[in-house]
């Protein structure tokens, strides 16, 4: 599971065009964020006017609280938001994007894309298909699996995260 990014800060690479809690509840569907950081995005939405009796449970709650008891309550404060948690075949589809972004912005190197997380998400773009097909179970089995060395495969990658990216078709609506 990776930690959510600090999109909040406009100078980050990838800056996120949804309000933190909003992608967090994508992220999270995705299985992209870890408990733990639920409570900081819940303080960071606090601190732009967000509003709801859970959510400030959720930003008292300390990093160590038991996961369980930090997704519930997160679950709560989207509801009392009235965030509706996408179903997970979209989030998947959405944290996919997200990693061809954080990948072109120089957030992500090549040996954090090749994971076998990635193997079982359903796609239904040519852009998602070609990204996705390019990402391998490891990394030392690039040239095995894909038949590339790494400067083909970074190349290739390049291009399909690009494709990707300025095609989103999946994505929080506010």
């Amino acid at each position: 599971m990776a930690a959510i990014d600090d999109t909040s800060d406009p100078g980050s690479p990838v800056h996120s065009a949804y309000p933190p809690l909003l992608e967090a509840a994508w992220l999270c569907q995705a299985d992209q964020v870890c408990p733990e950081d639920l409570p900081m995005t819940a303080a960071q939405a606090l601190a732009v006017g967000m509003d709801a009796p859970a959510l400030c449970e959720l930003a008292g709650l300390p990093r160590r609280a038991d996961p369980r008891d930090i997704r519930g309550i997160f679950e709560q404060a989207l509801q009392e938001l009235g965030i509706r948690l996408p179903d997970r075949y979209m989030a998947r589809r959405y944290a996919l994007r997200r990693l061809a972004a954080r990948f072109i912005a120089g957030e992500v190197d090549l040996a954090e894309l090749a994971s076998d997380e990635w193997s079982e998400t359903e796609v239904e773009t040519a852009e998602e298909q070609a990204f996705l097909a390019l990402l391998p179970s490891c990394a030392c089995c690039i040239e095995y699996t894909l038949g590339l060395d790494e400067t083909a495969w970074e190349a290739q990658l390049q291009v399909a995260a690009c494709a990707l990216v300025s095609h989103p078709t999946v994505g929080p609506r506010f």
